[in-house]
């Protein structure tokens, strides 16, 4: 299994990251290994809410279904399956003074041979969190300051 997790601060209020964040759908924009990531679900975004993920990793294509776990006022959890992965994304959210503390936790268990790989790409995760960070941190500072505009 892999672990990664960064702690980043961004400018906007903990409302207006939640209102972002809970679409699963806007992982193409702060999400650099996703290529599309499309609802498949209908009505308001809740528990139980489902995406279709399309996501590149070294050069390889993946699919997986997200389904929304956990949907709190400072707490969002996504987990994705396909026959080869787990993969969790664990966003907590703390009002900071100015902003949002975000901490966010990937969390990936890999099923059947694919466990042969673990220990060998938790270098190449280490910097997909990195560009996460990064491009999550610049997505939501394109955001307007207010909630119901995500």
């Amino acid at each position: 299994m892999v672990n990664v997790e960064r702690t980043f601060t961004v400018t906007r209020p903990v409302e207006v990251v939640v209102d972002y964040l809970k679409d699963f759908g806007h992982a193409e924009q702060w999400d650099p290994g996703t290529v599309s990531c499309t609802r498949v679900d209908t009505g308001p975004i809740g528990v139980g809410s489902q995406w279709h993920n399309v996501s590149e990793f070294k050069g390889k294509e993946t699919r997986l279904a997200y389904r929304l776990e956990r949907l709190e006022d400072r707490r969002l959890t996504f987990v994705g399956d396909n026959k080869t992965a787990t993969s969790t994304d664990d966003i907590t959210l703390a009002p900071v003074d100015g902003g949002t503390e975000i901490t966010y936790h990937a969390h990936i268990v890999f099923h059947g041979l694919a466990k042969v790989a673990d220990p060998f790409l938790k270098s190449e995760f280490e910097m997909l969190g990195d560009a996460t960070a990064k491009s999550m941190t610049e997505a939501i500072e394109s955001l307007p300051a207010t909630s119901g505009n995500a």
